[in-house]
C-alpha cells in the first residue's frame, strides 16, 4: 500500500491492518485493508514506516500479502474513510470498480 498523498501517518495499528493519514491539505483518512482482518492479529502485514512518519505521496506505507489474507479466507475489500467528513462540501466517488496505484478514487470539494 503506498500512500495517496504527501501528509503525516498519524495512526498505524499495532497489527498492520489499518492506518490513518493526515495529508498536507488536512483531510483525514482512515484504511482498512480487508475486512475483519484485525483478526489476523498482524499475520500478513509487515508495515514499511512508523507511526508519525512524514510520507510522501507513492510511497510504501505496508506491504502484505493478498493472497494469504484471502485464503484464510478474509474478504480484500479495502474501506478507505475521511473521518473529517464535515469539513468539506462534497465527496464524490469515482465510478471506477478498480483503481490502481496513482488514480484518482475521491475527489473532495472543500
Amino acid at each position: 500500500m503506498t500512500a495517496p498523498a504527501d501528509g503525516v501517518l498519524t495512526t498505524l495499528f499495532p497489527t498492520g491492518h489499518a492506518l490513518g493519514i493526515t495529508t498536507d491539505t488536512g483531510i483525514e483518512l482512515l484504511i482498512h485493508l480487508g475486512l475483519n482482518t484485525v483478526q489476523l492479529q498482524g499475520k500478513f502485514f509487515t508495515p514499511q514506516v512508523q507511526q508519525g512518519a512524514v510520507v510522501k505521496k507513492g510511497q510504501v506505507l505496508l506491504e502484505f500479502d493478498l493472497k494469504a489474507i484471502e485464503a484464510a479466507g478474509y474478504s480484500l475489500v479495502t474501506p478507505i474513510v475521511i473521518t473529517n467528513t464535515a469539513n468539506y462540501t462534497d465527496i464524490v466517488e469515482s465510478d471506477a470498480t478498480t483503481i490502481t496505484a496513482g488514480e484518482t478514487l475521491l475527489t473532495i470539494i472543500k
